[in-house]
């Protein structure tokens, strides 16, 4: 329960095509404001090394995850590759009602899933342009050629889509974004 005259935090949805920067721009964001959080997701996946379970994601089995999925206790979920992910609703509603901002770094169809359910505030990150989108995947060095095309191709699938955000943020320069970002969440307050 939150304290009596405490204030609400805010749910950030933020979503951007492979190869934008989201997770650097989220880092920084959680960097720059100790009050903010990363929502933790539900995997049905194996940790992999270095992970940490309740920090990277919480970790359960398949018969669990399907459970709490039974029982409604996600914002969200999605099965990719054979295993599931969700946004587990009790996290995201601890950490609101402490009054932390909570980001959501989910794709899409997740956001489209989480506006239905809970009031958020939607923010789309977008490249500078396509070409700098391949540039920037092209750095990566870990994809093939013909990952670089369906990334791209999906990118553009995924910009047609900013229209469904509240806002649409350009990361051209990180810090601008952050900025951008930051400013736009305290606005919502």
């Amino acid at each position: 329960m939150r304290a009596k005259g405490a204030r609400r935090g805010t749910v950030v949805v933020i979503s951007a095509p492979s190869g934008c920067g989201k997770t650097t721009v989220i880092n920084r964001l959680l960097a720059r404001n100790p009050g903010w959080r990363r929502s933790v997701s539900v995997t049905t996946r194996k940790p992999r090394n270095g992970e940490v379970p309740g920090e990277d994601y919480f970790f359960v089995s398949r018969k669990e995850f399907l459970s709490e999925r039974r029982k409604k206790n996600f914002l969200e979920w999605a099965e990719v590759f054979g295993e599931y992910y969700g946004t587990p609703r009790p996290y995201v509603l601890n950490q609101l009602y402490g009054g932390r901002h909570v980001i959501l770094a989910i794709d899409i169809y997740g956001a489209r899933a989480v506006r239905k359910q809970i009031r958020c505030l939607s923010i789309f990150l977008m490249p500078p342009s396509l070409d700098d989108l391949e540039k920037r995947l092209r750095r990566r060095r870990s994809d093939s050629v013909r990952a670089i095309r369906e990334r791209l191709a999906h990118a553009q699938f995924e910009i047609a889509c900013a229209k469904e955000y509240d806002y649409v943020v350009v990361n051209g320069e990180i810090d601008v974004a952050v900025r951008a970002i930051e400013d736009i969440t305290k606005s919502q307050r």
